[in-house]
């Protein structure tokens, strides 16, 4: 099994078939608007210009459980991400990542990639990354920026 098995909704309610990823290199984002950490999309959306066009994707799956940090629709968060920080990567319908509900997609990723030998994710912006194979590969903490991961992605690039 990996991150190719998943459907998941986009952010206007669409079924997506993870599939359509195939061959390349992804950054599976929780994010919020209001958060701490929130300024990471700046940072989030110059790993995706500067790899986009190598075969490199950033999906964005918004998570109100920590805090609810991350408040409004999907369409006001999306307003929110391009108004403030200009994004063009894909997002996603706001998520759970922990508990009974949480997305299977999920489920699946914490279950790869434990943090400090637990499956749950602690905060917004845990980044998940997966080669072109869709296997997990590595997990960072909300606290590691973008900027700080970028030789690991140009590895597997």
């Amino acid at each position: 099994m990996n991150v190719y098995d998943f459907t998941v909704k986009d952010n206007l309610g669409n079924d997506v078939s993870l599939s359509k990823y195939k061959g390349k290199v992804l950054l599976i984002v929780n994010t919020a608007t209001g958060c701490g950490f929130t300024p990471q999309y700046k940072g989030l959306q110059e790993l995706y210009d500067k790899y986009n066009d190598q075969g490199f994707e950033i999906l964005d799956f918004p998570c109100n459980q920590f805090a609810s940090q991350a408040p409004g629709t999907d369409a006001q968060i999306s307003e929110f991400c391009t108004l403030h920080y200009n994004t063009t990567f894909p997002r996603f319908k706001k998520t759970e990542v922990n508990g009974e509900n949480a997305e299977p997609l999920y489920k699946f990723l914490k279950d790869a990639q434990k943090g400090l030998g637990k499956s749950d994710i602690k905060w917004n912006f845990t980044k998940f990354l997966i080669d072109k194979n869709g296997n997990v590969i590595k997990r960072f903490a909300p606290v590691r920026t973008p900027a700080s991961i970028e030789n690991e992605i140009k590895e597997l690039i």
